[in-house]
């Protein structure tokens, strides 16, 4: 489990409440120790995934810690709501690292563990703004979409071991990612008036189509991103 905040959290609390043993990892320590007293049993690990290597020695320590791994979650995020042409190159670089290539490094170190087991399940947390052309959302939906391609190729590759892959994409959630965001003047009111639900999403209400994903319920479901946005994407 990578991630240890706001969706991350509420997902590690359902994944106990499931039953299952959960390492999680973050860059954070203070927020780590936070969430391991509030969820007793769990593992954590810091780390910084935007490291090269890092992904793959926190799977090896989850691997190590628990005795294998049957499921990942990653979900790390950073977003950087500006106008295309406000970026620099290091900017743009800098939301690619953190969105994408974390993802790609925790979960090529997974499906490598899953594969020569013949299963395993991984679930990453994309975004509606991976399918949607959000104004000032330019490196955060690049790389959400990238994600989404990348967890199609890696669910094509690993199909015939027993690994799925999938994509859950929130829509409007309140989470640490979207606090001052949502208080400037306005903003509220105009992303629920984008919303058919009418209302925004509690990071509670992703914790249901993760664990789905990651059961073996969802043993034929793989390739597929799972929008749990209150209809967003059908406006």
């Amino acid at each position: 489990m990578a991630g240890a905040g706001g969706i991350g959290a509420e997902c590690v609390a359902g994944y106990v409440g499931a039953g299952a043993r959960v390492l999680v990892t973050d860059r954070d320590e203070v927020r780590l120790r936070r969430l391991a007293d509030d969820v007793p049993g769990i593992e954590v690990v810091p780390a910084d995934l935007t490291q090269r290597g890092a992904g793959a020695a926190v799977v090896a320590e989850a691997v190590a810690r628990l005795g294998g791994l049957d499921v990942l979650l990653h979900c790390v995020g950073v977003n950087d709501r500006r106008a295309v042409l406000e970026f620099t190159e290091d900017e743009w670089d800098r939301v690619m690292r953190v969105n994408l290539s974390t993802a790609f490094g925790t979960a090529q170190a997974a499906g490598r563990h899953m594969v020569a087991r013949q299963r395993g399940r991984i679930v990453l947390l994309s975004s509606v703004s991976g399918h949607l052309a959000h104004a000032h959302h330019g490196p955060y939906a690049a790389s959400k979409g990238a994600m989404n391609q990348m967890m199609r190729v890696m669910a094509r590759e690993w199909a015939r071991f027993g690994v799925t892959v999938n994509a859950v994409a929130p829509g409007y959630v309140e989470t640490n990612l979207t606090t001052a965001y949502l208080a400037r003047p306005g903003v509220r009111d105009g992303l629920v008036g984008l919303v058919p639900a009418g209302r925004l999403g509690r990071p509670d209400e992703i914790v249901g189509p993760v664990l789905f994903l990651s059961s073996a319920r969802a043993a034929f479901v793989t390739g597929h991103v799972l929008y749990a946005d209150g209809g967003r994407t059908l406006v």
